[in-house]
């Protein structure tokens, strides 16, 4: 899978995608990370790539000729179709489900906005899609993009270490991920919990069942809402209010 990546500022890249299971996904050739320069298609002899907005205002905002001209060449250089992802405040806010089907895709094009955002005529002509990593705003889109490219590539064939890891990810399922423990079995006076050393496989699997709608429950209830849950999750869901309503009454 490529990604290109439209930006002002492409040595942001450099080393997070120089690090860990990225770095060892490049030189695997899993994924391709390119990052364009919009300032090298700008037209003027200053190299700028923003300028005031109509109407007046504060700030400064994004040209749109050169990040089409960015994209326009990138898109030439591609044999394949790609979708094109703006970096966006105002866009979807990006879920498991949104990087799943993303990560289906043969490649993207990301552009990363800046200072107050893009001309309004780039998301009318190249966008198909906005993206948002939350409800607040960084100088740039930068780190978003950044975030989208971790959160797809590790989905893809190879890159992860054991294939079954990602699916087992907090949201993959639509729930929590539960607790891990590792050596020693001991520590600060707390143990790992007996049934992760029994080593019966089935009553783990139905620990860490139990404890993945357990930390959802407590923590994201609304996660719930849209999990189709079967006739097991609802029974433990069961226990666990009991268990947890027990213990409210405890402390009474």
């Amino acid at each position: 899978m490529f990604f290109d990546i439209l930006t002002l500022f492409p040595e942001m890249f450099e080393g997070p995608f120089s690090e860990s299971i990225i770095n060892r996904a490049r030189e695997k050739d899993l994924i391709e990370v390119k990052t364009i320069n919009i300032r090298d298609y700008a037209e003027d002899k200053h190299n700028r790539t923003d300028d005031t907005p109509y109407g007046g205002g504060a700030g400064m905002v994004m040209k749109a000729g050169p990040i089409y001209r960015a994209w326009e060449q990138v898109k030439s250089q591609r044999s394949v179709e790609s979708k094109t992802i703006l970096m966006s405040p105002q866009g979807e806010q990006l879920t498991q489900n949104i990087v799943n089907d993303l990560a289906k895709e043969p490649g993207l094009i990301i552009i990363c906005g800046r200072y107050e955002g893009v001309d309004e005529r780039v998301r009318k002509t190249i966008v198909d899609r906005e993206i948002s990593i939350g409800d607040y705003v960084l100088t740039g889109g930068e780190i978003p993009a950044m975030v989208l490219v971790d959160a797809a590539a590790r989905l893809l064939t190879g890159v992860l270490g054991d294939e079954e890891s990602s699916k087992k990810d907090s949201f993959y399922n639509g729930l929590l991920e539960h607790p891990h423990y590792t050596r020693p079995r001991e520590f600060k006076g707390l143990k790992v919990p007996d049934v992760l050393l029994s080593g019966n496989h089935q009553l783990i699997e139905r620990w860490r069942k139990k404890e993945s709608l357990r930390r959802t429950l407590m923590r994201r209830e609304d996660l719930l809402k849209d999990k189709e849950l079967t006739e097991e999750d609802k029974k433990l869901l069961k226990e666990i209010k009991a268990e947890l309503k027990g213990e409210v009454d405890e402390s009474n």
